[in-house]
């Protein structure tokens, strides 16, 4: 059983101040908590029913805490409507010092971008391309966000997610890399030259890119509706634009366009 003082803690994971204060964050689910325990990351506490069963090695040396649970007790310790047999609590990962260059890499930026559930699909979107690297403006929504955790399905394990001064990040780097955005005032992404590294910004759900970001990107892309001329939604959610703009740059690499 699970005392109370360790469900109050779980529960403080929920909000940020509480994450940051434990340095700890929540993931659930038999794909999302295995990938992270499959990545070398070794669990604060564990808390799982007894139909979880985890094929890697044994639990003893991958987490500090092991709790079996009821179907109740995880209802009342879950951020899910629907609880899925085991909850882990993980320490945050130590961050890197220096923030990763574009030289011979393609990276994405997210520009205040605010749905947790939106950042979690960038991450998965990210991992299936092979970009592991996305780096985020402060404004941007916390990475460590139980729905944030859960919508990248696992992929949290495989990408490096970092937060910075974003306008200073991309003005500071070397001349001639290549700084994408997808704007309305953009060109066709179709017929447009695209390079095997840069960084590729992708903006806030309303608003799009900030005004001081549109001034750093040099090179602006725009995805078209179909057909031309038609009268259609103003604009295309910001996971999906991600994965038809990074969809396209690898199509390009692997069939010798770039």
């Amino acid at each position: 059983m699970i005392s109370k003082a360790k469900i109050k803690q779980i529960h403080a994971l929920g909000q940020k101040k509480g994450r940051d204060e434990l340095r700890a964050f929540v993931a659930e689910g038999p794909k999302v908590v295995g990938d992270l325990l499959d990545s070398g990351m070794k669990a604060r506490l564990i808390t799982a029913k007894a139909d979880w069963h985890y094929d890697g090695d044994t639990l003893k040396n991958k987490c500090d805490d092991f709790y079996d649970v009821t179907d109740e007790e995880l209802r009342k310790i879950s951020f899910m409507q629907h609880p899925q047999q085991v909850l882990a609590v993980f320490n945050m990962p130590e961050e890197e010092k220096e923030l990763p260059d574009a030289k011979e890499q393609l990276i994405l930026a997210l520009d205040s971008v605010q749905d947790p559930g939106n950042l979690g699909t960038i991450i998965r979107i990210a991992d299936w391309f092979g970009i592991k690297n996305i780096i985020c403006s402060q404004e941007t929504a916390d990475v460590y966000n139980p729905k944030t955790i859960q919508a990248t399905m696992g992929s949290i394990a495989r990408v490096s997610v970092r937060y910075t001064q974003l306008e200073r990040y991309l003005a500071g780097q070397p001349e001639g890399i290549p700084v994408y955005g997808t704007l309305l005032d953009g060109k066709n992404i179709y017929t447009q030259e695209l390079s095997a590294n840069g960084i590729i910004v992708m903006g806030n759900e309303g608003r799009g890119i900030s005004e001081p970001i549109k001034n750093i990107i040099n090179r602006k892309l725009f995805i078209p509706n179909w057909p031309k001329g038609r009268e259609t939604a103003d604009s295309l959610n910001v996971a999906v634009a991600t994965a038809i703009t990074c969809s396209e740059f690898r199509r390009r690499e692997e069939y010798g366009n770039i």
